[in-house]
């Protein structure tokens, strides 16, 4: 029998998505989804891991399940196609997670690049939510839940999903071949890989600032790549520029394509030209902004738009969630029985173990 080919992915919904999201993850599942290889495709929004560190705040979490949603379909997401959830409806997700804290020390946790670099970016010192240190184990049980075969992340996530691994093969090691091992996908532009803010700082993030939301209008995306950090050196036109640590030719590296020469630059054929003519001196940072701003309106003027058609009928996106939690949910219990089987915590269904019991009491 031919195995199943599943897809496991998500976002916190801590805000309006941006294009880190869209170059890093949303831009592939689109291509993923509609490329007709892959049986099942669960997309999660992940609310209660967002809950990890906003757990003051859950007002915001909330707020934003509506837009990671309409984000999602406005660029492209197709629930016919995938399924999209809620990770907090699901409760079999905390179950397993529940199991898994058993197969796991607290000092490989600690161990954990990703945990690492996240708690010190939150600062959370001595003070970390148990909910957040063990993100990881919480990871494993979404990912198995579905038995997915394909995690699409970025290269930070690598860690996590090495994690998943181990809890597999530890769990399979003492009940028996229950759980799925999954394979990372990484993005194939290196550009991709993690896309820095509009001020060149290495993380694009909303308490930063920095973010090109996928919903700005577009007023607000050309001003906020008018202002986009480029070389300091480069003051006069005809001074040589560095392209190295250059927001504007990282974001050209991974939206632009030779095409675009022709419809918004066609001085140049391509961007190897164009990056070859600023390092020399003699092109303004302008000139190259307004490309990139081109570029830029033709990727997320449509998303932008069709977010406004998903936007006149709200009550239809909780249905689609809705529907979508319920079919996920039922995959869920699937594999939670599975597990519960595997453990022999399955009391009730075993009635060969119950007959063995009432044997073993009266003979």
């Amino acid at each position: 029998m031919k195995k199943e080919k599943i897809i496991l992915t998500g976002d916190r919904p801590t805000g309006k998505l941006h294009i880190g999201h869209f170059v890093g993850s949303l831009k592939r599942r689109v291509e993923l989804q509609n490329s007709g290889e892959f049986d099942k495709i669960f997309i999660m929004i992940a609310d209660a891991q967002a809950l990890t560190d906003n757990v003051d705040n859950p007002e915001k979490v909330r707020q934003n399940i509506i837009e990671v949603a309409l984000d999602y379909l406005a660029c492209g997401i197709d629930p016919t196609k995938s399924t999209i959830f809620i990770q907090s409806q699901i409760a079999e997700l905390c179950e397993l997670s529940f199991y898994y804290m058993n197969l796991v020390t607290v000092s490989r946790l600690q161990r954990n690049p990703t945990v690492k670099t996240e708690i010190q970016m939150r600062n959370f010192e001595s003070s970390i939510p148990v909910g957040f240190f063990t993100y990881p184990i919480s990871q494993a049980a979404d990912i198995t839940a579905f038995k997915a075969t394909t995690v699409p992340v970025g290269e930070d996530q690598k860690p996590m999903l090495e994690q998943t691994n181990e809890i597999v093969r530890r769990f399979n090691h003492i009940y028996g071949d229950t759980l799925v091992e999954p394979e990372i996908l990484l993005p194939d532009n290196a550009a991709c890989l993690r896309l820095p803010g509009t001020d060149g700082k290495a993380k694009m993030s909303k308490s930063l600032g920095n973010c090109i939301y996928l919903s700005e209008t577009a007023d607000e995306l050309q001003k906020k790549i008018k202002s986009m950090y480029t070389d300091p050196d480069h003051i006069r036109v005809q001074d040589p520029g560095k392209i190295e640590g250059n927001t504007v030719f990282t974001y050209l590296d991974a939206f632009c394509n030779d095409e675009h020469f022709g419809r918004y630059l066609n001085e140049y054929a391509n961007l190897d030209e164009l990056k070859a003519h600023y390092q020399r001196g003699g092109l303004g940072d302008m000139k190259v902004k307004k490309f990139l701003g081109a570029i830029m309106e033709e990727q997320l003027g449509p998303i932008r738009e069709r977010r406004k058609e998903f936007e006149k009928d709200i009550p239809a996106i909780y249905e689609m969630l809705k529907k979508g939690c319920d079919d996920a949910r039922a995959v869920a219990a699937d594999t939670l029985a599975d597990v519960r089987r595997a453990m022999k915590i399955n009391y009730f269904e075993d009635t060969n173990f119950i007959a063995e019991q009432a044997k073993r009491f009266h003979d």
